[in-house]
């Protein structure tokens, strides 16, 4: 395999990871580890920057595919962190009283 094609691949696989960890930071996806849904908004924005740095410093020197990809996740990223943000908190369950023995 050709170093080109390689980087190519290594590439994809970094930004699908970021987003997929982005994905699990709002959510979206099941926690690997805990098999539980958890939010951790400040990290999801930590991903999104770094995705969003990983642009601005490879401007110019990504393939037309890599570019498109690039844009293409942080584009439904950044869309899927506003509409988490506007969420309204879920609400917990009403406790039950306990019953009253009579």
């Amino acid at each position: 395999m050709s170093d080109e094609k390689q980087n190519g691949e290594m590439f994809q696989g970094l930004v699908i990871s970021l987003a997929a960890a982005v994905m699990q930071h709002l959510g979206k996806t099941l926690n690997p580890v805990t098999h539980k849904i958890e939010k951790n908004l400040p990290a999801a924005q930590s991903a999104i920057d770094m995705l969003d740095m990983l642009e601005a410093k490879t401007k110019g020197n990504l393939s037309d595919p890599e570019a498109k990809l690039l844009r293409g996740v942080l584009a439904e990223l950044k869309l899927n962190y506003v509409e988490t943000m506007n969420e309204k908190p879920s609400e917990p369950a009403p406790e039950k009283k306990p019953e009253q023995a009579g």
